[in-house]
């Protein structure tokens, strides 16, 4: 299905997406508790700093991301390896609530932020006719790891210090990622595409949107509404996890466990939503990414028994496997690829801030006495009406051909 070159690409985007689960809020709100007791503070101030900290990192994304534009596709991965690295050996040092503010923030922006951006950039700019694809593969990497991950970690919590884990990932990173990088896209360039077999392919005809162009699109801030509920509602339930299952009475494993259930829904949807996307666009797909999303919030409102945690992140898995490729392609289908750098440093900015958005919200709210049902009404609310609003608009969403 792919030629050489395309599955070293392929492959690539994986790993990174695979390692920048290190600075997701599923992985980091695994070390929510042992934090916290390390510390002394409450949810409140936790998800403070977490939100303050990840809100630094979006900005300082908008301006770093966009040198993927100019810079070679190796040069740039060895960069992010190597700051991805130093923030995990730095995690582990935390011991202040200033140096959790650091940690966070390198965090966020070097996992969440950069290593995703470096794959999902690469590949949507090096992909054409087969982006749908490519892209649900790359993510199918984040997705191994929010199967394998979350079980681990709370195994290896039981032999060992937090502290301790964070190290290994450290040197795990620093030895791995280089050597991948440098046997995968060393020779990917700014101006590298698919083969498309002689074919001229029509994305070459669209309109090549400059992100100051992107901006002034009223379009871009609907789409990105809906774009952003999966991130901050999905953040808010990865980092107070325990709260969630404390209220549910689900106990201490059940949260962990079903991300299971999220990480094989995600995968399935991953998998199929590459091929829709490349048959049908983007376009006509985003409509349906936050359905499941929706229906996950019911599911907290009004059930209590354990086995509904598993219905509960299986359903957010399957809106997160739309809302992976769909975030990617979406973009390089109405705006081009000539600047997708820039449009998704932007783009992934806006996605870091809204679990900042997130984070804060869901703390401020469980430190005032809310409830997770009344947590979740709120976010049913916002995710009805973004998609009343891109249902208005989903037939202006077509490319500008020149």
């Amino acid at each position: 299905m792919f030629k050489n070159l395309s599955l070293k690409v392929i492959v690539f985007g994986f790993i990174f997406t695979f390692f920048s689960s290190f600075g997701q809020s599923f992985f980091l709100g695994i070390f929510n508790t042992s934090i916290r007791e390390t510390l002394s503070i409450t949810h409140g101030q936790f998800g403070s700093i977490y939100a303050s900290a990840t809100l630094c990192s979006s900005l300082l994304l908008i301006w770093v991301g966009k040198k993927i534009d100019d810079i070679n596709i190796f040069r740039f991965a060895i960069y992010v390896t190597l700051l991805l690295s130093f923030s995990c050996f730095f995690f582990s040092k935390i011991s202040s609530i200033v140096f959790l503010f650091i940690a966070i923030f390198l965090m966020r922006f070097s996992g969440q932020g950069m290593m995703s951006h470096t794959a999902t950039t690469t590949v949507s700019r090096y992909f054409t006719k087969s982006r749908g694809r490519a892209l649900s593969i790359c993510w199918f990497g984040l997705s191994s790891a929010e199967f394998v991950l979350p079980v681990l970690m709370v195994f290896l919590l039981s032999l060992t210090t937090w502290q301790n884990i964070w190290t290994v990932i450290a040197i795990l990173i620093l030895i791995f990622l280089p050597i991948a990088s440098f046997f995968l896209v060393r020779t990917v360039k700014l101006d590298t595409r698919e083969s498309t077999g002689g074919e001229e392919f029509k994305e070459e005809n669209i309109k090549q949107w400059k992100r100051i162009e992107v901006i002034k699109d009223y379009k871009f801030y609907i789409v990105s509404m809906n774009m952003l509920a999966m991130p901050w509602i999905a953040t808010g339930v990865f980092v107070y996890q325990s709260f969630i299952t404390e209220s549910k009475n689900w106990g201490p494993f059940v949260i962990a466990q079903s991300f299971m259930s999220y990480s094989v829904f995600s995968v399935i949807t991953l998998l199929i939503s590459g091929f829709l996307i490349d048959k049908f666009t983007s376009r006509k797909l985003l409509i349906f990414m936050n359905i499941p999303l929706f229906l996950s919030t019911f599911v907290i409102i009004y059930f209590d028994a354990q086995f509904t945690a598993f219905i509960f992140l299986g359903l957010i898995g399957i809106s997160n496997g739309l809302a992976n490729v769909l975030g990617s392609s979406t973009w390089a289908e109405v705006y081009g690829v000539k600047h997708i750098g820039s449009i998704k440093a932007l783009t992934t900015a806006l996605m870091v801030f809204s679990t900042a958005f997130g984070t804060a919200l869901f703390g401020i709210l469980i430190d005032i006495g809310f409830s997770i049902e009344k947590i979740a009404i709120i976010s049913a609310l916002y995710i009805l009406i973004s998609f009343i609003l891109l249902f208005l608009v989903r037939k202006k969403l077509n490319p500008i051909l020149m």
